[in-house]
């Protein structure tokens, strides 16, 4: 078979033609990144949202970015809150609101929702973290602003638990547990009141209106995610940073599914976030193994799960060897195509694992292929850091 047979230009009619390839409609449609900041991808995923909002009955997006600022964007979106730069200040996390293309997008989400009764909806799915993390103190300040009393404890309480929030984000505690105050006894007591407080929530959900039960449920479960994520983050053992990995991808998982309750939905995110297979990173002499928030949206959604991965070509000065799928894919014909997995499969015979001269770059792992349910591949994208 030739390889030109296994793909198509990316394209609008590409997109449909591979959703109606796939056994289900999905709910979450993922699409992946192998390296943050390359805009040429960013302006192809908006093509590719225009064209599932215009012709699919797509209605969502969600990114990899806060999900606590994302509410910024959508309040902007969805009513014009705030200015375009103020939002791409405040709402994002990861300087993703940074590229031109994600403005772009928000000022186009925002004009469509001016002349639409149907409005899009935006999401950051990311919990308010990454190695570090940021105080509970907003999530656990706005669940109890929507909840009827009794609380748990009063605001004064919560407050004195809480303390100076930058002792919550020091960053030393990335590399030293014992900086974290992440399984203090105020902490402790944090966690047990997070857990009272999602309590109520469920016993007042019926009185709530639908848009306070949605973000009440979002407070609800970062603030108790971050919690975990602290005590975590001050413990000692080998499998911290494995620990740590796994439940931020757990974190994103809980809020997709979420966003998959607003779908259809283009999801965008790293490669790693979106992939059904198990993840791995070496760290010293361990191998750290966990599930990235694809697989585990995958368990619970099923084929109401599609991932879409991106592969690039030549990146850099980072050119691919032959004999590797991105080699391979590099003999298209066309700038952007979309490849049919199943039956590159066919077409290729044991390909070599790409080493990337760009350490920022992780390449197509070709013993994975049969995770993935197409990728989109660039030929030649042009970076943008």
């Amino acid at each position: 078979m030739d390889i030109k047979d296994t793909a198509r230009p990316l394209d609008g009619a590409g997109v449909s033609a591979f959703l109606r390839s796939l056994p289900a409609k999905p709910l979450l449609l993922g699409l992946g990144e192998p390296r943050h900041f390359v805009e040429e991808l960013g302006e192809l995923r908006n093509e590719i949202f225009r064209h599932l909002v215009e012709h699919e009955g797509y209605r969502s997006f969600a990114i990899e970015s806060d999900c606590l600022r994302g509410l910024v964007v959508d309040d902007h979106i969805t009513t014009g809150t705030g200015t375009l730069d103020d939002v791409m200040e405040r709402g994002f996390s990861h300087s993703f609101g940074a590229p031109p293309a994600n403005r772009e997008l928000v000022r186009w989400m925002r004009a469509y929702n001016e002349k639409h009764d149907e409005k899009l909806r935006f999401f950051g799915f990311d919990g308010p973290l990454e190695y570090w993390a940021e105080s509970p103190r907003q999530a656990l300040t706005a669940l109890c602003a929507l909840l009827d009393g009794p609380l748990p404890c009063t605001m004064e309480t919560l407050d004195a638990l809480l303390g100076p929030d930058d002792l919550w984000t020091n960053e030393a505690t990335v590399m030293d547990p014992s900086q974290s105050i992440g399984q203090s006894a105020d902490a402790q007591r944090l966690r047990l009141i997070a857990d009272d407080l999602v309590a109520l929530l469920d016993t007042q959900a019926p009185q709530l209106g639908a848009e306070d039960r949605e973000r009440a449920a979002l407070y609800g479960r970062t603030a108790v995610g971050l919690l975990r994520y602290h005590h975590w983050m001050a413990d000692t053992s080998p499998a911290r940073i494995m620990r740590l990995s796994a439940l931020r991808d757990a974190m994103m998982a809980a809020n997709l599914r979420a966003v998959a309750g607003h779908g259809p939905a283009l999801v965008f995110a790293h490669n790693i976030h979106l992939q059904r297979n198990e993840s791995f990173m070496r760290l010293g002499d361990q191998m750290l193994k966990w599930w990235s928030a694809g697989a585990i949206t995958g368990t619970h959604l099923g084929d109401r799960y599609a991932f879409l991965a991106s592969a690039f070509g030549t990146i850099g000065g980072d050119t691919p060897p032959p004999d590797t799928v991105e080699g391979m894919l590099s003999t298209l014909p066309w700038d952007h195509s979309l490849v049919d997995i199943r039956r590159l499969a066919e077409a290729i015979t044991k390909p070599s694992p790409r080493i990337s001269h760009d350490f920022a770059y992780f390449p197509l792992d070709p013993t994975q292929l049969d995770t993935i349910d197409g990728v989109a591949f660039l030929k030649q994208p042009v970076r943008l850091d």
